[in-house]
């Protein structure tokens, strides 16, 4: 892997990174899996945190602290609240490919996946996302311990389902065996039924709103005053519109895959057009074996 942007010595390396980690390679859904447990890609956009001294020459893969270093929640994070999204796209912009992100995905893209939800406090997701992804508990993992332990963080990433209808199958692992419960966020209009049931199965049920949906700009603050503050989403498409519409997307990770699908694949944002589109200023660019690890900031 190399640094496009900001240019620093790592733009080209050939020495092997010490402490290559325990490689994750886990589906783009939202399962938990090592080594590409979709974690996180976050980062300080000037900085090069290495933390090794490069020489030019041939690619070369980053270890799980490295891709840590260069994706780590910017300080205000720990203050207030910052949402990322991590998505992965075509080169002729679809978002999936026969239903699901996976497709597109890469070795690395799941070492960037896994480092972003090491990084978070909590992973927020839509509910058809995680019917169609297959999504489970999110785990503890020994890269990030300590880390998260410095952090004041829990030992895995909370995972948070965006849901107005609550249809979701609450005998999953997801709801049944999370490391730390699950939170179910809804509005206060939802089927009392399908709230009770979410309960019964040992979810957390969080009201976002006065209707039967959720209200973007209270879904992060509620998060925040539980002490979730470091938020990552994986979309889908339709909860990523929300966010974007709403204003209160602080980062875009985005995985370009050198690929083209044709097709009608959804984009990463779909939903009702915003009046003025929203501006972001490009933070950082990697690139391994073609793919394009961009991230943008909110102007």
């Amino acid at each position: 892997m190399r640094r496009l942007f900001p240019v620093t010595y790592m733009t080209a390396t050939d020495h092997p990174a010490d402490g290559r980690s325990d490689a994750d390679h886990a589906d783009r859904s939202g399962a938990d899996d090592p080594g590409a447990d979709h974690s996180g890609h976050a980062g300080h956009p000037g900085a090069d945190h290495s933390g090794h001294a490069g020489h030019p020459g041939a690619d070369r893969e980053w270890s799980l602290d490295e891709l840590a270093d260069a994706y780590a929640y910017p300080a205000q994070a720990a203050e207030g609240h910052w949402l990322r999204a991590n998505m992965v796209s075509s080169l002729d912009g679809a978002g999936q490919h026969d239903g699901r992100s996976q497709p597109l995905s890469s070795d690395t893209d799941m070492r960037i996946f896994g480092t972003l939800r090491g990084l978070a406090d909590v992973v927020v997701v839509g509910a058809e996302t995680v019917r169609s992804e297959g999504y489970r508990p999110a785990r503890a993992r020994e890269a990030f311990a300590a880390r998260r332990a410095a952090a004041g963080q829990a030992l895995a990433p909370v995972i948070a389902v965006v849901t107005a209808s609550l249809d979701l199958d609450f005998s999953l692992p997801l709801f049944t065996e999370p490391l730390v419960p699950t939170l179910v966020l809804t509005g206060a209009e939802a089927p009392a039924e399908r709230v009770a049931a979410a309960r019964g199965a040992g979810a957390e049920v969080v009201v976002a709103g006065d209707r039967r949906g959720v209200e973007p700009e209270r879904l992060v603050a509620v998060l925040a005053e539980r002490g979730l503050r470091r938020q990552l989403t994986e979309g889908g498409p339709r909860l990523l519109g929300q966010f974007v519409a709403a204003g209160v997307l602080d980062e875009m990770c985005l995985s370009l895959a050198p690929a083209m699908t044709a097709g009608t694949a959804q984009r990463i944002a779909s939903g009702p057009s915003v009046a003025v589109p929203k501006r972001f200023a490009v933070a950082s660019v990697l690139e391994q074996d073609g793919f394009l690890f961009t991230r943008y900031r909110r102007i």
